[in-house]
């Protein structure tokens, strides 16, 4: 009954990646402590939330300016990927019912992106490492579109890459910022549990127009 009240009219699904299908999101601040140690710094408090919805390149900026690194926002984010890289391919899990629902949608019919704020090069290499990549007719990172969230263009390119008005299109994201980007381009916005953002669950279960623990909710 949920799948069916959720999928009501609804001609694509869009996906952020991070904290929405993987469970990734432990491993973002095991590396900008590592990061951060190496160059003598420490950790920040609230530095995950201060960038939340940024892309990858504005991060990395983020991160040049507010600790005066020598690398350039380039170099940072090719140091990032590295560190990642080995994660994503070993230790990082797709969320439970998140492999059924995709299955579901492509026998449906319904069309899928996934909306990132990560890199492109660590998004090709975790969906292909967790064989689904094929279920997916588009992705598109912050960088892609050159802005993060919760500017609504990473959403609005799925859309149109897909073919699809975004009034058909249900969004799935973790975070505040995201839930934001899906609503700021039109969309219906279902909200996903993560233990990283479980402190802004009342929020987000005000905020989206409906709340799932996980895909076997609905798969």
């Amino acid at each position: 009954m949920l799948k069916k009240t959720y999928l009501e009219g609804i001609e694509a699904c869009f996906f952020d990646m991070d904290g929405t299908i993987l469970d990734s999101m432990w491993m973002w601040q095991d590396i900008d402590i590592e990061f951060l140690g190496q160059r003598g710094i420490a950790l920040p408090e609230g530095l995950q939330e201060q960038i939340e919805g940024m892309c990858f390149s504005q991060t990395a900026v983020y991160f040049k300016e507010r600790f005066g690194l020598p690398e350039s926002a380039d170099e940072i984010k090719e140091i990032w990927n590295e560190m990642a890289m080995d994660k994503y391919r070993n230790e990082v899990p797709l969320k439970p019912g998140v492999m059924e629902f995709l299955t579901e949608l492509k026998r449906d019919g319904i069309k899928t992106g996934i909306a990132t704020s990560n890199s492109i090069e660590l998004v090709k290499c975790c969906l292909e490492s967790l064989g689904v990549a094929q279920y997916f007719d588009t992705v598109v990172t912050g960088c892609d579109v050159g802005a993060g969230k919760p500017a609504p263009d990473v959403y609005l390119k799925c859309a149109e890459d897909c073919e699809v008005e975004p009034d058909k299109c249900l969004v799935f994201e973790d975070i505040i910022p995201g839930i934001m980007a899906g609503h700021n381009a039109g969309m219906k916005v279902c909200a996903v549990y993560d233990k990283y953002s479980e402190d802004c669950d009342g929020e987000k279960r005000r905020t989206a127009d409906y709340y799932i623990e996980d895909f076997r909710d609905i798969s």
